[in-house]
């Protein structure tokens, strides 16, 4: 009984061999059939159109105030009162902090009794030198002593008003750093004010923009720290002279303050310099990571063309195109990386061509075709 069931189980398997070697034999193209075009390659594309467009710089920098102050007590003493605190305004001439002005007063009389009894000395004096009861030299020795005197009581009455620390711009107090009962050391920094009615970002533009920037132009900022905003500024003045070691110059531009901007506050900024009111255009996304020879793939019947183009000016995601396209036309601007020159290519959003095929009808035995 084993051998016989050994021998079926090797025809079955014989069976289904033959099976199979018949299947693969139906899979195969037969010779007659036309070959299968290759796949077509799923793109996004976007037509060329007329926009305007800007040429302009752009760089970063941060944001300075267009003037500040170091605060610093000119004389000694223990501060009595602090009149202001961080963040608030305050105008150029207006009192910050009050230093004890006792010692200061004091030299101030002690002076000016010198000065009164001196002045009472050189009267006398006048009328003596007229009766020749004393000489000319002593005369002048005393108008001496005396303009002697009123220079000591003039700096006696000047660190007396250094008691009195005032602002020496308007601005806000950007740092505090005295309370009341300290004891001040002269020439101390105490405040920090920053003028933020104006606002200045310097930026270090290569040599080549030189013919191109020039003060009055419009300038566009945006702040990291406010996403989605834009200021608007202009270019305030710029430097007549390139850094020899840099290859650059400096352009300063000004903001107004006051606002959500803030000094210490970076930003991208942005210079037009030049503008096109009807430009045709593609998305920067469509072209082809190609420098010296810029191209893109455009969808022709179906397929995709590699166009050889001229550029114009870049704006933010579009660019000029001078030379090689027209309005209307398809270009890639997704999809780029699969295709080649004369790959079909199916746009997406939009129906696919089916191209035609030829039909082989089988002739029948003996029949003429």
């Amino acid at each position: 009984m084993r051998p016989l069931r050994i021998l079926a189980l090797v025809s079955l398997l014989a069976v289904g061999l033959a099976g199979c070697k018949g299947g693969d034999g139906e899979a195969q193209a037969k010779p007659g059939d036309p070959p299968k075009p290759p796949d077509a390659v799923p793109v996004e594309v976007t037509k060329a159109a007329h926009r305007p467009v800007a040429a302009s710089y752009t760089g970063t920098a941060a944001l300075e105030p267009s003037g500040e102050a170091q605060v610093v007590a000119k004389t000694s003493g223990v501060a009595l009162s602090v009149m202001v605190e961080e963040g608030q305004q305050v105008r150029a001439g207006q009192a910050l902090v009050r230093l004890d002005p006792d010692r200061a007063r004091l030299a101030v009389a002690q002076a000016s009794a010198q000065m009164h009894k001196l002045e009472n000395n050189y009267s006398r004096a006048r009328q003596l030198v007229t009766q020749q009861m004393i000489s000319a030299n002593d005369v002048d020795q005393i108008k001496f002593d005396l303009e002697n005197a009123r220079a000591q009581h003039r700096m006696a009455t000047l660190e007396l008003s250094y008691t009195t620390v005032i602002a020496p711009i308007s601005g806000v107090i950007a740092s505090r750093s005295i309370k009341t009962g300290n004891f001040v050391q002269i020439n101390t920094p105490i405040f920090r004010i920053v003028d933020n009615s104006k606002l200045e970002a310097t930026l270090n533009v290569p040599e080549r923009e030189i013919a191109t920037l020039r003060a009055g132009q419009p300038v566009q900022l945006t702040a990291d720290a406010l996403p989605g905003q834009n200021f608007t500024g202009i270019v305030d003045r710029i430097a007549p002279v390139v850094d020899a070691g840099s290859g650059t110059f400096r352009v300063v531009t000004t903001f107004a303050g006051g606002g959500l901007l803030q000094p210490g506050m970076f930003g991208r900024i942005k210079i037009d310099y030049d503008k096109r009111a009807d430009a045709l255009v593609i998305p920067r996304a469509a072209l082809l990571d190609d420098d010296s020879d810029p191209a893109v793939f455009a969808v022709r019947a179906g397929k995709a063309a590699r166009v050889s183009i001229k550029l114009g000016y870049m704006d933010g995601e579009w660019v000029e195109v001078r030379q090689g396209l027209k309005a209307g036309d398809g270009v890639v601007t997704a999809g780029k990386i699969a295709l080649r020159d004369g790959t079909p290519v199916e746009v997406i959003g939009q129906p696919v061509a089916k191209p035609a095929t030829a039909k082989v009808e089988a002739a029948a035995p003996g029949k003429k075709q």
